[in-house]
């Protein structure tokens, strides 16, 4: 039996991966989390404490663990002192392979933490997965829920465009990685990359209401999403992932998905029509 820890077990991709690793015999799954009960009334799963930043918490977490889902929380940007110690106490547990949900362009962008970890993780010689996910399709249905509910969709993209990966099959790959133990570094995007016109056109033809994308000025946007989240560091990073559409670094795509589920990713008109009720 495959033992597996998932971090981030609550989060997008995560839950999407404790429902998958149910329907794997060969495979169970502890859910890691600083609140455990909270955690096992959401998923219905075994929970064990966990917190990066916490060696006392380590012991138990990895105790008996083979596999490692990792999921880098976003608030610990500075990894080497927040997230790598958690690492090496998992490789002196004695994990063996672990799957990192990382983003796409790590491999040529030394700037974001997931390139670090990537570059960390290489070194140790574990069996390693490198899950390099486009843009979520979900963040238009929680990071940008009311406004889409409201009828406008204000980004600073401009007209570029961005290869939207559904969540789920970013979680299918992940059970399929863990199941089969399979290496490697794989893209992860939908089957066509779209501009945020696209995007709220789709939106209109399946809510009941009207979608009108705005373009805000990159002030503009930092300012009005401050009121809004009250989050400096969440706005900083939105303003960073739009402004890489805006430059047109944002609409690669590849067929990984294809290749690893052996069948097509899911379209955001899909995606759109299954979250409907979100909007509504």
């Amino acid at each position: 039996m495959n033992h597996v820890l998932v971090t981030g077990a609550t989060g997008t991709v995560g839950r999407h991966v404790i429902d998958g690793i149910r329907d794997v015999p060969t495979v169970s799954a502890t859910a890691a989390s600083r609140d455990p009960a909270r955690a096992r009334d959401r998923l219905g799963c075994a929970t064990v404490a966990f917190d990066f930043t916490d060696p006392a918490t380590y012991r138990d977490a990895f105790a008996d663990v083979d596999t490692l889902f990792l999921v880098r929380p976003p608030a610990l940007s500075r990894v080497r002192r927040d997230v790598i110690p958690a690492l090496a106490a998992a490789v002196g547990a004695g994990v063996e392979h672990v799957v990192f949900l990382s983003v796409i362009g790590a491999d040529r962008n030394s700037f974001v933490p997931h390139a670090c970890l990537e570059s960390w993780l290489t070194e140790t010689g574990l069996k390693t997965t490198f899950l390099r996910a486009s843009f979520f399709m979900q963040n238009l249905s929680t990071t940008h829920r009311e406004e889409i509910r409201e009828g406008r969709l204000a980004v600073p993209a401009g007209g570029g465009k961005t290869s939207f990966v559904d969540a789920r099959d970013v979680a299918a790959v992940t059970v399929r990685a863990i199941q089969t133990g399979s290496t490697g570094a794989y893209d992860l995007t939908g089957p066509e990359a779209i501009d945020y016109e696209t995007v709220c056109r789709l939106l209109s033809s399946v809510l009941d209401h009207e979608v009108e994308y705005t373009d805000p000025s990159i002030p503009l946007f930092l300012a009005s999403r401050y009121r809004r989240d009250r989050d400096l560091a969440k706005v900083g990073v939105m303003t960073a992932i739009y402004t890489t559409a805006r430059l047109g670094l944002a609409d690669r795509m590849t067929d990984d998905v294809r290749s690893v589920l052996d069948r097509p990713p899911t379209d955001l008109l899909t995606f759109i029509r299954d979250n409907r009720s979100v909007w509504t």
